[in-house]
């Protein structure tokens, strides 16, 4: 379902203070008569309606093609083997009641909760035998019953297959409307903004601090699978690396430092034979300082780290050529760094942190807020930012191509530029004043 730019995981955070709240499940009371909801996505106002209408197999099959969160208790999760799928329940006079909650409902994470994602094909086979009822978003809105019984499990069953598709979940462009995950105008914000491409990628909600993602289990498979990140002192050490840009290669931002220093003299239009010079030139009089041996011919694996810097001066220079073409970049724009590549993966690092439950709340919120605090340093603009991020991704995985690597974040980029919810029209990428701060 969700992709990355088992059993007791060790070094979560149990043992380190978390901010424990009330906070465990929604609670939103219906609206006043003739006030309209303004839900949290369009999922929850589409099932709003519904709901006004009785209409529960249009809600069924709402829910087959999103999916649900179904809530659990932190140290049973913790406990669960590959194939259980504990839930969390309630008892009352008339049986077991199961919750489960459709994505923009989902609650600020707790310290004893956790939400697990399923698919109502998956859910018809992991709710309880001994449920009778499952609640759909109880306490808000657009809370639904439905019965628990055969003829129902078969009918998630083949609504669930007929209808999930997890490509679904991919390239688009999400935002919660409301909610008090959602922050205000400002330095957060704006750290959240900085992960706008993997949010789209993902088809994550790009401005919320309630994060589940794709639920506690798939959390931390991300990071494992993605990252290799499988412990709090992991993701750690890969939030720190990213957010101080050491994990793209730093010979990226060398070349490109090597052209800055070009512009001035050049007015504007560095050509590549003395950009490649530069770069070499440059490269082995730091090896000489530090007593190297920096003639050509005395190292050959300086020569042959020569040769490659100077063939990454053609592969950026195609690059930003394409990006003009395709309206990535100005007409005569360049990249100046690549720092959008870590930054932008960090602000969505500590949030797969928290959702995986390595980070807690107050280390997440550092992190994004360092994040936007490095893309201000950085950059002037989110045009400016998002040319450094796809220059970044292109280096790390493209290899010259022009391929799905290179036309998806493209795509990701036009949405991003454009669309009127996209955190580029609506944020304003901070100044002066409030770096400062």
């Amino acid at each position: 379902m969700h992709t990355a730019d088992g059993g007791t995981v060790q070094g979560q955070v149990d043992d380190v203070q978390d901010v424990d709240h009330d906070e465990g499940f929604p609670q939103i009371p219906d609206p006043e008569d003739g006030v309209r909801w303004l839900a949290p996505s369009d999922v929850e106002q589409h099932l709003y309606r519904l709901t006004r209408r009785d209409d529960t197999y249009a809600c069924l099959r709402t829910l087959a093609a999103e999916g649900v969160y179904y809530p659990v208790w932190r140290e049973d999760a913790d406990a669960a083997g590959e194939d259980e799928f504990p839930m969390f329940s309630r008892e009352r006079d008339d049986g077991l009641y199961v919750p489960v909650y459709t994505e923009g409902l989902l609650p600020r994470p707790h310290p004893r909760t956790v939400f697990e994602f399923a698919n109502l094909a998956r859910l018809a086979r992991i709710v309880p035998d001994a449920a009778v009822c499952l609640m759909v978003n109880p306490g808000t809105p657009c809370q639904l019953l439905l019965a628990v019984d055969e003829e129902e499990r078969g009918a998630w069953y083949d609504l669930g297959c007929d209808l999930f598709d997890p490509d679904y979940f991919s390239d688009r462009l999400l935002a919660r409307r409301s909610g008090s995950g959602v922050p205000d105008v400002g330095p957060l914000l704006h750290g959240l903004a900085c992960g706008a491409h993997l949010c789209y990628g993902n088809g994550d909600p790009w401005n919320t601090l309630h994060w589940h993602g794709a639920g506690f289990r798939n959390e931390i498979e991300r990071l494992s699978g993605s990252w290799g990140v499988e412990s709090r002192a992991d993701w750690l050490e890969t939030q720190e690396r990213l957010l101080t840009r050491r994990v793209s290669p730093w010979y990226w931002d060398f070349v490109l430092a090597a052209r800055d220093g070009l512009l001035p003299a050049a007015r504007g239009v560095v050509e590549e034979a003395a950009w490649r010079d530069t770069v070499e030139a440059t490269l082995r009089e730091r090896v000489r300082r530090r007593g190297g041996d920096h003639q050509p011919g005395a190292d050959a694996e300086l020569d042959a780290f020569v040769v490659e810097l100077r063939g990454l001066v053609g592969k950026i220079m195609r690059y930003e050529a394409r990006f003009r073409a395709d309206g990535l970049l100005p007409p005569g724009g360049i990249v100046r760094t690549v720092a959008a590549w870590d930054v932008g993966r960090a602000s969505k690092m500590a949030r797969w942190g928290r959702g995986a439950r390595y980070a807690t709340e107050p280390e997440m919120y550092e992190a994004i807020e360092r994040a936007g605090a490095g893309a201000r340093a950085a950059y002037h603009s989110w045009e400016e930012f998002s040319a450094g991020y796809v220059l970044g991704r292109c280096l790390h995985f493209d290899e010259g191509e022009f391929g799905s690597w290179y036309t998806t974040v493209l795509e990701a980029h036009r949405a991003l530029v454009t669309d009127p919810d996209s955190p580029w029209r609506t944020v304003p990428f901070l100044g002066a004043a409030v770096r400062g701060r």
